[in-house]
């Protein structure tokens, strides 16, 4: 029921306007919030993915079962992935080529933890996972690929990076991508910021030059909270 009523809000609540709009439902729900959603101008993506054909690989989820539900979408690298579950960078790499290789769109999640930002290692860390996670991607592929900076230091937390904050390690993150592929790449990256991104703030956030979008979190589980975003946004 919680997963009909938050699609029926999202419908009801969010005008997409010229923003595009993705929510990436837990597994068990894809289908459902698949099919409620078509339509409605918000996409549905997946949290995860595995990056092997079918086979046995038991409780995972191949981009072929993905393509099934209709979903072209995923999310990979996401901070509890990484910290929690433990997914290291060539792993989040071999799903990154592979999710390209199928055509599917990507947001690759990077960010630092509390103790690398108080070393003043911010940058460092987003450098190598941009470095790593997109380890043989195409300047032609990362049309596909949105980034995600997390600060996971502001995630639940209640802290909130400034937005001169965000913008330092947005632009850094740029000048990473520049260097990767070269200026013109690097600016067409979407680069989301993914740190506990609210109605309040969103708008503050969102002016910067380089915060191009937000990943955003517990925002997202309230319609009206969420459509004040997308509006922030532009939508």
């Amino acid at each position: 029921a919680g997963v009909r009523e938050l699609c029926d809000g999202l419908k009801q609540e969010v005008n997409t306007g010229g923003t595009e709009v993705a929510v990436f439902p837990a597994m068990p729900h894809l289908a459902l919030a698949a099919e409620q959603l078509d339509g409605s101008g918000v996409r549905v993506g997946a949290q995860n993915v595995w990056h092997e054909p079918n086979g046995a690989y038991t409780g995972e989820v191949s981009l072929a079962m993905l393509s099934d539900l209709g979903i072209d979408l995923v999310l990979l690298g996401h901070s509890e992935r990484r910290h929690v579950v433990g997914e290291s960078d060539e792993l989040i790499n071999k799903k990154v080529q592979a999710a390209l290789e199928a055509g599917f769109d990507v947001v690759l999640a990077i960010g630092e933890l509390l103790e690398q930002r108080e070393a003043g290692e911010t940058d460092k860390v987003n450098a190598i996972q941009v470095d790593a996670g997109l380890k043989g991607v195409s300047a032609e592929q990362m049309k596909k690929v949105t980034l995600a900076y997390e600060p996971v230091w502001a995630i639940g937390t209640g802290k909130t990076a400034t937005p001169q904050d965000a913008q330092q390690a947005h632009a850094a993150i740029r000048s990473k991508l520049a260097s990767m592929f070269d200026d013109a790449t690097a600016a067409g990256v979407r680069i989301q910021y993914g740190g506990s991104m609210k109605p309040g703030n969103a708008a503050e956030l969102l002016a910067e030059a380089d915060i191009d979008g937000g990943l955003i979190g517990g925002a997202s589980l309230k319609a009206a909270d969420f459509a004040a975003i997308v509006e922030a946004a532009g939508g």
